[in-house]
Formats: C-alpha cells, structure tokens, sequence
C-alpha cells in the first residue's frame, strides 16, 4: 500500500542492510525530505547520497514502478527535480520529461509495521490501538493532546470563516450565525443556521429595545407562525391563543416592511428531542439574548473570565414560554433557563472557537491565549466518545482534553488514519 510505503520512508523504517539502486549504486538516506500533501512529488527537499554524492531534491514513491507512467509524470516537468523514485516494486526504469532516467530505489514495509497495520485496519475493537495506550508516555500524550485541540480549534476556525464570508464578511453576523447553529445543539443545528441566515439583523436592529417585535420576527422567519406549523390537534387552541395571534399579526406587518421571507418550517426535528430543547424554546432563549444585547461579538470579545462568559451566554424566556413549549399547547410552569451543560457546550462550541478565530483574524494573541485557557478551565465534556477513551486509560481532564479527543476520534480513528496518528505509530513500531 502506496500510503504504508511514504511512511516507512518518511521514519525512515529502512531494513538494517545497505540501499542500493536499481543498478547497484549506494544509496544514504540524509534527510527524507518534508511530506507534500498538494500536487507534485511526495516528498520535497530531500537530501539523498547516491554513490557518494549528495543529491538535493524530491522523491516520488509509487507501488510499481510503471505508476510513474500511469500518474502521466513522464510528461509533467514538476517531477523533473525528483532525485530518487521509491517503489515497493520495480517493474521498469522511469524517465522524466527532460529525458533523463530517474534513479530507482526498491523499498519494502518491513514485516512487523505491516502487520501492526494490518492489525489496526482490521480489528472490531475501538479504538484500535486500545492495546498501546495505558502504556503510553506521559509526555507523548500531552503533546498528542495539545497538537489535536489546536486542530480542533483551526477546523472550528475555517467554519466561521466560511460563515463570515456568506455574511459579507461581517464578523458580528458571523458570530450570530455560529450561535445560532449551536443553538441546534446538534440535530437542528443545519436549521438553525439556514434560519439565522435568513434573519435580517440589520433591519431587527431597528427593533432591538422591543422584545416581542423581535420574538415576531425570530419565530415568523423560522416559519413557526404559519398555522400549518402547528400540530393540527393544537391549530384551535392557538388560533384561540392571543399571544400567538399577536405575533402573526406583527410578523406580517414586519415582514412586508423589511421584505421578509420564513424558511420552511418542515425543516424543523422534533423526534427524540427533549421539550427543552424544541426549536421553540431555543429560539425564545435566542430572542432574550439578543434583546439584552449579549448575542454581539463585541460582548464576547470583553469577557476575561470564565464567569464573565457564562453570564454573557445565560439566557432566560418570556412568560408566556414559561408555560408553553409549542404554539397552542400549554404545560406546566417552567422558567426554561438555560441548562448549565447546555451554556457550557455553547462555550465550548461557540464562544470559545470564535475568540481564536477572531484572534487570528486581527493578530490579537490575547484572544487565542483566552480561548486556550477557558477551555483548560472548564469541565470536560461526558459524551459516549469520552467515555470511550477513558475505558482505554487515557486522561480526561478538562474541555480542552475533550475537545482533542473528539478530534482524533472523527479525524483519525473514524478515517482509520493511523499513520497521521502519533498513538498510531506508537502500535506500529512495536517490535
């Protein structure tokens, strides 16, 4: 497997006997040069001595041989600077598009790393390499650790931006449009960020001191007031119900002022949610937030403390949703806050992702330095994925550790990615 080969040469996991090329030349692997993960040759800026010269240059690693011809690398003078053609099988001289000949190198996966990879790929057991991890150095945990949660943070960062970008580049709408997804809490996440994407801040801005106008327009763009939205056996008690016949009446009004459009509201989940979490609730909670003016960036962007940012994220509802969890039905009072575990996920999803990636954004190593450190000081999350790693025997200890190992798990474990994974090659180099 052409992947085992790059990393048997990039560890340089060479058999203890001398390399020689095709022809018989002498073969000392300086340096195996830097992995390319774009186009052209697989390694670049080798240093190879062949025959006791010193080649500077690439390296192009292949099954076969003949792969060099079938990649058409014949014709491309990208690879004309390759130095060394490794293949685990030479089944023909190669040639660049210059005419000269490529020196060949005959490269094997020595046994053991295939079958500890063999062994990775095939095991039913997750994670795969449960066998090596109660016997990992700390040290190599910890820095394991610290190199996924900067991943975790990057991957979250590249999401804001693409959301900025559709806003615009409004980073205040970006931010809105974040929290608005996380306020899905998963399942309606993709919803909540259509509907936030559809919510005209800008003209809600002019409304922002009332908070029924801006429930009209939170609950009339998401489509919720059309009475088809309303489970038939309640359309009666909700015609009959005032405050939801308020709220039609001043979202139409809104609507033809600012020229509003709702989403469809088929696109809402219900099924398996709890009642707190019904986009109805989520969206009153929302509503609140931003009529107390603390759904803006520049709110987050002041918090220094933790406690600071949960204040910022708290949340309440209105009366009326104190009784009701949908239009027309009403249920016991219930002042409907917002959960600790739900404020702490919107920190570690949104609040948290968004100070690095705006920190990033203005060079401000304060912000990134924050976001690291609020991780670090909050909880780890309780999740089946956690509870997993700790079955194994890794230390869970904080939102930062959590936040690392839901990164190896989709990232690596899930892609079964276990050259790129440091526990990875841990198994694989046992002996």
């Amino acid at each position: 497997m052409e992947q085992l080969l790059h990393y048997t040469w990039k560890l340089k996991l060479f058999p203890l006997k001398e390399l020689l090329t095709s022809d018989g030349m002498l073969v000392e692997v300086i340096d195996p040069g830097k992995h390319n993960s774009d186009a052209g040759p697989d390694f670049v800026n080798a240093k190879v001595r062949i025959n006791g010269t010193m080649w500077v240059g690439n390296v192009e690693i292949h099954d076969k041989s003949s792969d060099w011809y079938v990649h058409g690398h014949d014709k491309n003078s990208d690879y004309d600077n390759v130095i060394l053609h490794v293949a685990k099988v030479l089944d023909t001289e190669v040639m660049k598009s210059n005419g000269q000949y490529v020196p060949q190198l005959q490269l094997d996966v020595p046994p053991h790393v295939q079958a500890h990879y063999d062994e990775l790929r095939q095991t039913e057991e997750y994670p795969a390499c449960y066998k090596v991890i109660p016997d990992l150095p700390s040290l190599t945990i910890h820095s394991w650790m610290a190199a996924l949660q900067v991943e975790r943070l990057e991957r979250k960062t590249s999401d804001i931006r693409r959301r900025v970008e559709r806003c615009n580049g409004s980073w205040e709408d970006g931010y809105f449009t974040t929290l608005a997804r996380n306020y899905g809490f998963g399942i309606n996440g993709d919803v909540f960020e259509q509907w936030a994407q559809n919510v005209p801040l800008s003209a809600v801005a002019h409304h922002r001191d009332d908070l029924f106008q801006i429930e009209a327009v939170f609950f009339g763009q998401a489509g919720l007031l059309e009475l088809d939205a309303v489970p038939e056996c309640y359309q009666k008690e909700a015609l009959n119900d005032g405050y939801f016949a308020r709220l039609r009446n001043e979202y139409q009004y809104l609507a033809h002022k600012f020229s509003m459009k709702p989403i469809d509201f088929r696109l809402w989940r219900f099924l398996r949610l709890r009642p707190q979490n019904f986009p109805h609730i989520r969206l009153a909670q929302l509503a609140n937030l931003y009529y107390q003016q603390k759904a803006g960036l520049s709110q987050l962007i002041e918090c220094e403390t933790l406690d600071e940012l949960k204040h910022v994220l708290s949340s309440q509802v209105t009366p009326y949703w104190e009784t009701h969890y949908t239009f027309g039905s009403e249920s016991a009072k219930n002042a409907k806050h917002l959960s600790v575990g739900s404020i702490n996920l919107l920190m570690i999803n949104t609040a948290i992702p968004m100070l690095f990636a705006y920190g990033r954004h203005q060079s401000k190593a304060v912000l990134c330095d924050r976001a690291f450190e609020f991780l670090e000081q909050l909880k780890a999350e309780n999740n089946h994925i956690i509870r997993m790693w700790k079955q194994v025997g890794l230390p869970v200890k904080s939102a930062g550790d959590s936040q690392a190992l839901i990164q190896l798990k989709k990232e690596y474990c899930d892609k079964k990615d276990c050259l790129r994974c440091r526990f990875g090659y841990e198994y694989l180099k046992r002996k």
